[in-house]
């Protein structure tokens, strides 16, 4: 690979960019909403999630009253950039501010381009959801710590590509999840699932309940919280069974959460291990694996 396109795997420290990825995290559920807003309804929220970009994360092409626009978070430039078809693009540079400020000046902008859209004004899967137009608290914004993580999504998005293309059942696009700020890929068995009881803070719970209407194997990754300061890989299915959890999983330092209920797998071990991409797959392959056996799935038709 050209030295020009070729990104090496970065080392996250949490400590470090917590701040940072609280405050990307707020940018990112406005901008969500706002995608929300404007897409036609796609099963599972798929008409509402959030992109990997070759400068950060992307909306893709939002289709609005008869034409297009696009928002995208920059972070080789560290500005989000409001793209559209018939006008000139716009630009709001990424600093330290407060939510509210970055809220009102990206409405104006898109005011300014003839796009008038109301969201809901409270963030989704957060406690407080503190409306965005009143959250005033300074939200700092280190540069560099936003650049690292969208590198590790940016590396991380490639092998979620290349596992998503063994799979010729139907399965979700490799997409960014403001609610959580989790980079996902999910595969779907074709059958109906229980009920799901929902029970994740401001969301609804028919939503939750059509998101996982039918039988799931998912995985993606999460940069972490507060409360669990490490990034980390993932893996769950839905429904999960007591089998699952007991399946052996590659690469030996991943392990299963009886409190999540989900396999994990440091983003660390990944970075630092010889072949991160291999370490990674290993990771995506045999945790879909103990999903679809422990579960019955029909892999001969589902898989390439």
């Amino acid at each position: 690979m050209s030295k020009h396109l070729s990104t090496e795997w970065p080392i996250l420290d949490f400590a470090t960019m917590q701040e940072t990825v609280e405050t990307m995290h707020q940018w990112l559920q406005i901008i969500g909403k706002i995608r929300l807003k404007a897409m036609p309804w796609l099963n599972h929220s798929w008409h509402c999630t959030l992109y990997i970009s070759p400068a950060g994360y992307t909306t893709n092409a939002i289709c609005f009253k008869g034409g297009t626009f696009e928002l995208e978070l920059d972070f080789i430039q560290h500005q989000l950039h409001i793209k559209c078809a018939n006008a000139p693009t716009q630009h709001i540079p990424l600093a330290t501010s407060t939510v509210a400020d970055f809220y009102h000046k990206l409405f104006k902008k898109l005011a300014n381009i003839g796009v008038n859209i109301k969201i809901h004004g409270r963030p989704n899967e957060m406690d407080p959801a503190i409306p965005f137009a009143s959250n005033t608290a300074i939200s700092p914004y280190n540069p560099h710590a936003a650049s690292l993580l969208w590198k590790a999504m940016l590396k991380s998005n490639a092998v979620f590509n290349k596992f998503r293309s063994g799979f010729i059942g139907k399965s979700s696009p490799v997409h960014l999840f403001w609610g959580a700020f989790d980079l996902a890929v999910t595969r779907f068995s074709g059958r109906t699932a229980p009920l799901h009881q929902g029970g994740v803070p401001n969301i609804p719970l028919e939503v939750m309940q059509e998101a996982y209407s039918h039988e799931v194997s998912s995985a993606g990754f999460w940069p972490g919280s507060k409360d669990s300061p490490i990034p980390v890989y993932y893996a769950y299915a839905y429904p999960g069974n007591e089998a699952y959890a007991k399946q052996k999983v590659l690469p030996e330092q991943a392990f299963y959460s009886s409190e999540m209920g989900e396999f994990f797998l440091k983003y660390e071990d990944v970075q630092s291990s010889s072949n991160p991409e291999k370490t990674l797959m290993d990771f995506l392959q045999t945790t879909y694996k103990a999903a679809a056996n422990t579960s019955n799935w029909d892999r001969k038709a589902l898989e390439r």
